[in-house]
């Protein structure tokens, strides 16, 4: 089974210091929804793993979250692209939870349900948090220098053997060896 995990805000859509809280905030990244399409085709499966503590701060509520990412899958499948699974990460900063990136919870809960090993597993994201929780659980990890990726990679610190790309369509180029 081939696997690719995602980050949302900064990898697949343009992000928000004020949070993407509403279907009309969601805003693709240029190349992002054909990049998706093309790992689709490939016979790759794209999961999202997100941080969306916008719910736990009270900001947005499940039903505006779900909304969001019925506008997202809409979107990439008019791309011809799929997103097979969304995991996400409801809690803020202070719960301290094992789910929230960079704690493994997440990516733990998507090798369980896919029944993978993640080790080499292609994860693409923008802030070292993604980039510290793929390297923990063995997966490969990619920086895209959209939304936080250029501070991320200006703040060093990143795992051994992370790879930085200027998004995700060139991200996918190299994982398809195009």
């Amino acid at each position: 089974m081939k696997l690719v995990i995602l980050d949302r805000d900064g990898v697949i859509n343009y992000d928000s210091k004020q949070f993407i809280k509403s279907p009309a905030e969601w805003r693709p990244i240029p190349g992002s929804l054909d990049a998706i399409a093309r790992l689709h085709e490939a016979g790759y499966l794209v999961i999202v793993a997100t941080n969306q503590s916008g719910i736990g701060r009270g900001l947005f509520d499940m039903d505006t979250l779900n909304a969001i990412h019925d506008k997202m899958h809409r979107a990439v499948l008019g791309a011809g692209g799929r997103i097979d699974a969304i995991f996400y990460c409801p809690h803020p900063i202070e719960a301290n939870c094992n789910c929230r990136k960079p704690k493994t919870g997440m990516l733990e809960r998507i090798a369980g349900c896919f029944n993978v090993d993640l080790a080499g597993v292609p994860a693409i994201g923008d802030s070292l948090r993604d980039l510290q929780a793929a390297a923990a659980v063995g997966a490969r990890p990619l920086l895209v220098l959209t939304g936080k990726g250029t501070e991320t990679q200006a703040g060093g610190g990143l795992p051994s053997g992370t790879t930085v790309f200027p998004d995700l369509a060139l991200a996918t180029n190299y994982i398809l060896g195009a």
